[in-house]
């Protein structure tokens, strides 16, 4: 009895090793498939990782893409702005070319610009980049010695048709029919529309010494100087001598019209007119 017994508890220790020894091997196995999951856990998040921080670096990528972009564009629209700018001081404005109805010149007082020839252009318009470039040429012409001053830049519509019937009634007491005065009063005052300092581009400029609207401006210091040297400000003489024809205007040497100084250049070297002049660059 004794020795079954004994057989008994062996086998019940075998028993309750071969049980110890199976739940060792499946924590065992429980231990390493936590550990897998665990590391394949890691690794997904490593991959997620990788593919969140790819999507944030494509989107900076594509912001830094989108804001080149709008700097391209926007440097774009500025050159092109630019260009119009330029291109806008070439309107033509003559008997034949009135003023464009939408044309609104946004302009600026000349004084603001040379504040020190105040007195002399009694307070004037113009397109501001005129009006800074007229500051300049006055500034420089009266400091090289000339008495210039701007006797009328920009003019208003109901200014220049006031302007316009004046010539018209002087016209008429010279003897000239009714049928005649407009036609001859045009030659010298644009008809209302067609007036060039209605563009807020032109300035009639004369020399203190001589404040007459007549041909022997050409004689005095101030206009010598000018039409030696006003293409570098960026102005014309607009109707020179024996262009009546073309111009539609009579000879006029103290009426200056801005074109920007590339431009201005280009018809100071060529010794054409404005209608000329965009007559051969329609050409080109």
């Amino acid at each position: 009895m004794k020795v079954k017994q004994k057989g008994v508890i062996i086998i019940s220790c075998f028993a309750a090793l071969f049980l110890l020894l199976g739940l060792g091997i499946q924590a065992a196995l429980y231990i390493n498939r936590r550990n897998e999951s665990r590391i394949q856990a890691a690794e997904a998040v490593k991959v997620l990782s990788a593919e969140i921080d790819a999507g944030i670096q494509a989107m900076i990528n594509s912001g830094e893409d989108y804001a080149a972009s709008l700097e391209e564009n926007s440097d774009k629209k500025a050159e092109r702005e630019e260009k119009l700018n330029e291109l806008s001081a070439l309107i033509l404005v003559n008997p034949w070319n009135p003023l464009p109805e939408s044309y609104e010149a946004e302009l600026a007082y000349v004084n603001d610009f040379a504040p020190e020839l105040e007195g002399h252009n009694d307070y004037e318009q113009m397109e501001v980049n005129a009006a800074e470039a007229l500051a300049r040429m006055v500034r420089d012409c009266r400091e090289a010695g000339h008495d210039a001053y701007i006797c009328s830049a920009f003019r208003s519509h109901e200014k220049q048709v006031m302007l316009y019937e004046n010539k018209i009634d002087r016209v008429l007491s010279e003897g000239y029919s009714k049928e005649e005065a407009p036609e001859i009063a045009a030659m010298s005052v644009a008809v209302p529309g067609t007036s060039e300092h209605e563009l807020g581009l032109s300035a009639d400029i004369l020399d203190e010494s001589y404040p007459y609207l007549n041909q022997y401006q050409e004689q005095t210091g101030t206009q010598i100087w000018l039409m030696e040297h006003c293409w570098e400000y960026g102005f014309i003489l607009r109707y020179p001598n024996g262009t009546s024809d073309i111009t539609g205007i009579i000879y006029e040497p103290w009426h200056y019209r801005y074109v920007g100084e590339r431009f201005a250049k280009e018809i100071h070297d060529s010794g054409l007119t404005l209608e000329e002049y965009l007559e051969l660059r329609r050409g080109r």
